[in-house]
């Protein structure tokens, strides 16, 4: 018997409550979703759903939203994107800003969002799994697509036989480590939020010979960018960085380099997340020792860089009033409460500017100017120059 999947894919969207899309080959047969995406944000992940090779699996995106996607020959039944908790508005512009939507685009993408059923990622792939046994006559149970039992039992054996070599006469360590005195050397940089201490350990750095954490080069480099993404989280917490920043940062940075093939592009990316949880941290504090109203007022600011932030709003969220916070933050600082805010929103344009192909009047709209010539101007007095400017110079 034929399978309809246009009824397939209808039926999903309305019993889920979420965006679902049959695809045969690269050709988009059926899309059926309970609200009106004014672009599917799907199709920033499409690489990595087509690379699956199994009947039923999942991605995780960098926004931490997830797309389950059933496969039965030619055809790609996908279904997404939910997440196990609401968005953030920060979140969700964000995403807009990453499929090239203006603002008035985003706010109706973002209302868009906000109505899809938010779902574990359990749930989802048993929803795919009673899919996959009408389509593919293939019984598949939850464990069967997150846990490999023959890996678990050689893993039972592997840790069984380690803890007896434990038990028995214990070997030297076949290589030394000195990687511990220039970690703590990072984690003080990044707790300190101190990027020019940054750049210039990097033209110093030494040899670091640090543990072996796997037999393949490749793995051993990955295990280790994932301590290195822990211990720096951390630090940044401890530097005063919001925690669900930096796990959220940490997060992200890890599925990116999961992703990865070589050990060179792995370095990089652990060199450009270092620099970045430094720079939030810096962006923190103000003054050689920064209290706790810059650090919440700094986090606040950050957590809203694309809207229109008004200090009233700002000091209602830290239960103060607008002239009172304005006269302490100016006090423990030395900047004013205004030129703190356009200075975050210049910094987020320049790494914009530098790491986007987005127009300079999109990285405008998007943080909240006015006009484009408000971004101009803004951009032009903290930096020397115009945003096209900066852009070519930083080519």
């Amino acid at each position: 018997m034929r399978t309809d999947f246009d009824y397939l894919c209808r039926i999903t969207a309305n019993l889920s409550g979420i965006p679902a899309r049959v695809y045969k080959g690269e050709e988009l047969l059926s899309f059926h979703s309970p609200v009106t995406l004014i672009r599917d944000p799907m199709l920033l992940c499409r690489e990595q759903l087509w690379s699956a090779q199994e009947h039923v699996g999942y991605c995780l995106t960098e926004h931490f939203y997830y797309y389950g996607i059933l496969r039965s020959g030619e055809i790609r039944f996908i279904v997404g994107p939910t997440r196990q908790l609401p968005a953030s508005d920060q979140e969700l512009r964000e995403l807009a800003f990453r499929m090239g939507l203006n603002k008035e685009e985003a706010e109706e993408f973002g209302r868009s969002m906000k109505a899809i059923v938010n779902m574990p990622v359990e749930s989802l792939l048993l929803m795919l799994c009673s899919i996959n046994y009408m389509v593919n006559g293939e019984k598949l149970e939850l464990k069967d697509l997150t846990i490999a039992t023959d890996e678990q039992d050689a893993l039972r054996t592997i840790r069984a036989s380690q803890i007896m070599q434990k038990d028995g006469p214990q070997q030297p360590p076949t290589t030394p480590h000195n990687s511990y005195s220039q970690e703590q050397a990072i984690l003080r940089i990044v707790r300190k939020g101190d990027t020019a201490a940054l750049h210039t350990w990097m033209e110093r750095a030494p040899a670091i010979r640090g543990g072996i954490l796997a037999p393949e080069h490749l793995r051993q480099v990955k295990n280790l960018f994932i301590v290195t993404a822990t211990l720096c989280s951390r630090a940044a917490i401890r530097g005063g960085l919001d925690v669900d920043d930096a796990f959220s940062l940490s997060d992200s940075y890890i599925q990116s380099c999961e992703r990865l093939d070589t050990a060179e592009k792995i370095t990089n990316l652990q060199y450009h997340m270092v620099l970045e949880f430094t720079e939030r941290v810096e962006r923190l504090h103000l003054g050689e020792h920064p209290g706790k109203l810059a650090a919440a007022v700094a986090n606040y600011v950050q957590r809203h860089l694309s809207e229109n932030i008004s200090t009233e709003a700002l000091a209602q969220s830290l239960f103060m009033g607008r002239s009172y916070l304005s006269a302490k933050f100016h006090r423990e600082t030395g900047v004013k409460l205004n030129d703190f805010i356009l200075l975050q929103k210049t910094e987020e344009a320049k790494r914009l500017l530098r790491y986007t192909d987005r127009s300079a009047a999109a990285i405008g709209d998007y943080l909240a100017f006015s006009s484009p010539a408000h971004f101009s101007r803004v951009f032009k007095k903290y930096v020397g120059l115009t945003p096209n400017e900066y852009r070519e110079k930083h080519a």
